[in-house]
């Protein structure tokens, strides 16, 4: 498991979110427009769409919220003009990292994000700098006393799970291609089996080890690019042991 996700993880159980749901709310919305925007307003036609419907709801985002916000990606109400952008860079220890974003002002965004890298000991890459050392998969998590690893592996892999992960102590990742994902979800729910999360993400095709001072370093480059209401995810291939990323984490 990488790093970020084990650190992705990490946040999820301790629910950090909770205390910026504001900002939770400002991002899954985003996310509602901008599927709505590309694949159209029908969730049963348009799978990221229904994903990130369910993920608001997931979250307690109320029901009008959502409503509007599939309206305004449609254009059937008027709103502001997302554009979905990928910047890339890098950070601390030589990480690569890809920041996507969802924005009505690149001017303003391309600063912030630039900023961000700069005072995190990262820097801005060309596009296509980084790009290349990730490919797009899909994850679904679930928790270890949900169910057991024999029946997990029976229920994803013939829905088309490519793999199963279980080095982490508290979850198993489920691991697909993105054309597999809404079939090894479905699996997932028909056998009753509850989804801590699901996404489209970017996986690392090769990963950097980092010591306790980079980890630290890109731990926080990481939080402050979450905190930033443009930002829709953060990618990032690096690798910690344990001990580091418990110290990095204090």
């Amino acid at each position: 498991m990488s790093g970020h996700s084990k650190w992705h993880n990490i946040r999820l159980r301790k629910g950090a979110q909770d205390a910026k749901r504001g900002n939770l709310f400002t991002k899954l919305a985003k996310e509602i427009i901008m599927a709505a925007k590309n694949g159209g307003g029908n969730p049963d036609s348009n799978l990221k769409l229904k994903l990130a419907i369910q993920k608001a709801r997931e979250n307690s985002m109320p029901a009008d919220n959502i409503k509007r916000s599939v309206q305004r990606g449609t254009g059937e109400i008027e709103g502001a003009v997302f554009e979905d952008i990928t910047y890339e860079g890098y950070g601390p220890g030589g990480v690569a990292v890809l920041v996507e974003v969802a924005t009505d002002n690149k001017n303003r965004t391309v600063a912030n994000i630039r900023n961000i890298f700069t005072k995190n000991g990262g820097n801005m890459g060309e596009s296509g700098s980084v790009s290349y050392r990730f490919r797009p998969v899909g994850l679904i998590t679930v928790s270890r006393t949900a169910t057991d690893e024999d029946t997990l592996y029976g229920v994803v892999l013939d829905a088309g799970a490519e793999d199963v992960r279980t080095d982490d102590e508290e979850v198993f990742e489920i691991v697909s291609l993105p054309e597999d994902f809404a079939s090894v979800r479905e699996a997932i729910e028909a056998a009753n089996i509850p989804i801590l999360d699901a996404s489209y993400t970017k996986e690392p095709t090769d990963t950097v080890q980092l010591d306790e001072k980079h980890a630290a370093q890109m731990l926080r480059l990481i939080e402050r690019m979450e905190d930033d209401d443009d930002v829709q995810n953060v990618h990032a291939n690096f690798e910690m042991t344990d001990e580091v990323m418990e110290a990095a984490s204090r």
